[in-house]
């Protein structure tokens, strides 16, 4: 096993070196699109760069693996492609709109390539997991100006209850490969907010602005709201 850093944005960089595992090993048979970071907070407190950046590696990357492997799986006639999304991909993600935005991106291209690939023997998944326990829910819009959302998301996720483990969700991912589903949701509470959303899309739109107004109500007034404050009607 070897090790090789990249960045996603780099598209000649990740074409090198798909063309250089394909060349060695005889073939490609999986490519997992995973590189992603996190963006937090109100649309009211982003900057462009909070948009920007989400775009470039969480979009633009998975683009740049799929535009590499795709080709080479053709041309082989064969292959798997495995793009992360999110269950924010699947689902509205208040406070999380670029990182949803770019998830649900994610999801969508999946579909739709899926659908291009399967009478040509590539197979395409997404993964949506809900709130997994790594390194990502600390490093919360990285070298980007911080927002509430982002500087606690750690707690709040832990709030929801206990995360989910990262080998937990590899062998769930595994088993989705395996049975080359088109979405691979986990753990089980993920599944029950993704069929809710499908099954009631009014009712959980309903429960996500109650939630959202429980939580803005606890919270201290933003400033804006506080320089212009509500007048009777």
């Amino acid at each position: 096993m070897s090790t090789v850093a990249l960045d996603v944005r780099d598209s000649a960089a990740v074409s090198d070196l798909v063309s250089q595992v394909a060349a060695e090993r005889g073939g490609l048979d999986l490519i997992f699109n995973n590189a992603g970071i996190a963006i937090g907070g109100l649309v009211e407190e982003l900057v462009l760069d909070h948009w920007d950046r989400v775009i470039d590696v969480n979009v633009r990357g998975v683009v740049h693996g799929v535009h590499a492997a795709y080709p080479v799986m053709l041309r082989q006639g064969h292959g798997h492609i495995v793009n992360t999304a999110s269950l924010a991909g699947l689902v509205p993600g208040p406070s999380l709109a670029p990182y949803a935005a770019a998830k649900h991106a994610v999801v969508g291209l999946s579909l739709s390539l899926r659908a291009e690939g399967a009478s040509r023997g590539v197979k395409v998944s997404a993964v949506c997991p809900g709130f997994v326990d790594t390194p990502l829910l600390g490093r919360v819009n990285p070298d980007l100006p911080q927002t509430e959302t982002g500087a606690n998301a750690a707690a709040l996720a832990r709030m929801l209850g206990k995360l989910y483990g990262a080998d937990e969700l590899a062998q769930d991912v595994l088993r989705g490969v395996e049975r080359n589903r088109a979405l691979i949701v986990a753990p089980r509470s993920a599944r029950v907010a993704w069929r809710m959303s499908r099954y009631a899309p009014a009712f959980t739109m309903r429960t996500t602005i109650s939630a959202v107004r429980r939580a803005a109500a606890q919270s201290p007034p933003h400033p804006a709201d506080a320089a212009h404050p509500a007048q009777p009607a």
